[in-house]
């Protein structure tokens, strides 16, 4: 027999309109489990483990203070079979990745089953496969070897160093092995709790999942199945053939003339990357800024350091207003064409990265048949409690297309099973989110810049403090860039920071935990910092609201 009841509830508004329907529901006898979707559609989902008259589950609404009207249009004959055998697993996860295994070990510490079912990039997704790790790993070591050639001392005199590129991949191709198995296999092989199949995973209804051939159910599917490269249409790229992140970091050699499609974060960091280990690089950016969605005095100081001459022979030019007419390969080389700014120019290349966004791996896993509703680049749209507009189905991390990093995505999986198995849910809460791009100097931020403070009313003000004026980097003898503090003129809270600095990073906490709490930047300012720290920038950027650093001694505040 049919034992899902879809009901159409009038007059629920709020998480507390669907705790007492919820518990409405709840109450009649034979009913198993209560699924509540105020925010997309009204509905409730009501398991029954007996056969019940609906006009029951209507009048326990009804003595709730609302009304329901039965709805079917969301059971199909597969809803309907599917249901009428046992549920094998509390949830069924598609991916591997970062908000895949933050669902899988919050799933286990409840004491519930899980199914993992992955394919395509082996465990671990994106992040330790075929992104951070690697991209991370070869950036220190394109530092490392520019440091070598390149002091910032004259009193160290540059050596002849070369790099041995193969020698870097092997390396890169090691660590990334071993943090695979440390840090995703080792970490649930032994969990009783967790099965992990290698499979693709294709959703046949709300609550069944087909993979190697065989048929999964659950009472809730979380998709994490990640982004890959947004590939724009460009006449002959298709045919000759481009590297993405997946296919950069496994070179045999290292290429004589990169091309780079694209001038936000994968775009920079691996240009800067390749460029210091001698590749001659070009980027093309469509937009007329690197960095677009940032200020210029951050885009434009980024765009002349990163353009500055390398001594190993490599080198960048960045071109902006770029419009991409055709690519050709012919021989070894690409050949592209472009318009940029009103000019024609071709320009040439030994390989070609495409670094022109992200988008959604929600293709072939049958979203759109059952009725998850997609936005952007085949993304999965999501409430704030990360539920897909079929409340029983969650999705988390880049496959939503908000926040593309392995720290959120980690977060956003344990969040979806905490409101999975949770009568009150828990919404995402990205206020005070810090973000990183690791070039040299690195761009970090955290909370708005000017442009989103002015959006939103607030009356700010901004202290800007250059790293020439900051002891650590005098005795460092590498000045490049700023520390920019935002904070909201009537109760002196910090509301935003962007750093333009070598390992500026590391001072994004500090502005984070002000910025949550409510620090104030009168209590930043005392709060002692060693000198000949780069975390003393953050104090003498505090201090310039009200003074000029140039006129106090190291010592003073």
């Amino acid at each position: 027999m049919n034992n899902i009841i879809e009901l159409k509830i009038k007059g629920m508004t709020c998480d507390s309109c669907a705790s007492h329907i919820s518990k409405a529901l709840a109450s009649v006898s034979g009913v198993d489990t209560v699924k509540i979707n105020w925010w997309k559609s009204g509905h409730a989902t009501v398991n029954i483990n007996d056969k019940i008259d609906s006009s029951v589950l209507i009048d326990a609404v009804k003595k709730a203070g609302y009304s329901a009207l039965i709805d079917n249009s969301l059971l199909t004959e597969e809803n309907m079979i599917s249901f009428s055998g046992k549920i094998d697993y509390d949830l069924i996860i598609i991916g591997g990745g970062s908000a895949a295994f933050g669902a899988a070990i919050k799933t286990s510490e409840l004491g519930k089953k899980t199914l993992m079912i992955n394919e395509g990039l082996p465990i671990g997704g994106t992040c330790v496969n075929v992104g951070c790790v690697p991209s991370k790993t070869l950036i220190r070591t394109a530092e490392q070897f520019h440091a070598a050639n390149h002091p910032n001392f004259s009193s160290i005199k540059p050596g002849e160093n070369i790099i041995d590129f193969r020698e870097a991949i092997r390396q890169k191709t090691e660590l990334v092995e071993r943090l695979r198995q440390h840090k995703y296999i080792d970490v649930l092989k032994d969990d009783p709790n967790v099965t992990i199949i290698k499979s693709y995973g294709k959703l046949i209804n709300k609550n069944t999942v087909e993979a190697d051939g065989k048929k999964y159910s659950a009472k809730n599917i979380l998709i994490a199945t990640g982004s890959t490269t947004f590939v724009l249409d460009i006449p002959g790229l298709k045919e000759s053939g481009y590297l993405t992140n997946e296919t950069l970091y496994e070179l045999d050699e290292l290429p004589e003339q990169l091309i780079v499609i694209g001038g936000r974060y994968i775009a920079l960091e691996n240009a800067q990357m390749f460029a210091r280990l001698g590749s001659k690089v070009t980027i093309l950016q469509r937009s007329l800024r690197i960095l677009p969605d940032e200020m210029p005095d951050l885009t434009e100081n980024l765009k002349d350091y990163l353009e500055e001459p390398v001594p190993s022979g490599g080198g960048i030019e960045i071109k902006t207003g770029v419009i991409i007419n055709s690519i050709k390969k012919e021989g070894s080389k690409f050949i592209v064409k472009a318009s940029i700014k009103d000019a024609l120019e071709v320009i040439e290349g030994t390989h070609l990265f495409v670094a022109t966004g992200r988008k959604g791996n929600t293709v072939g896993i049958g979203l759109q048949k059952i009725g998850v509703e997609l936005h952007k680049q085949n993304f999965i749209k999501t409430n704030k409690f990360m539920q897909t507009s079929i409340p029983n189905i969650y999705a988390a991390g880049d496959v939503t297309g908000e926040y593309l990093f392995v720290y959120s995505a980690a977060y956003e999986g344990s969040l979806a099973v905490n409101n999975m198995f949770n009568e009150n849910k828990t919404g995402k809460d990205y206020s005070v989110f810090p973000w990183v791009i690791f070039t040299d100097p690195q761009v970090s931020g955290v909370g708005m810049d000017e442009n989103q403070a002015y959006e939103n009313k607030i009356d700010y003000e901004v202290s800007k403090i250059q790293l020439k004026d900051i002891p650590r980097s005098i005795a460092a003898r590498n000045t490049k860039g700023f520390i920019k503090l935002i904070r909201n003129k009537e109760n002196d809270q910090l509301i935003g920071a962007r750093i333009l600095a070598s390992e500026g990073s590391e001072l994004l906490m500090e502005i984070s935990l002000a910025i949550k709490y409510g620090i104030t930047v009168k209590e930043l300012k005392y709060m002692f910092h060693p000198y000949l720290t780069l975390s003393e920038g953050v104090k003498l950027a505090a201090i310039s609201f009200e003074k000029d650093v140039n006129k106090l001694s190291c010592c003073a505040v």
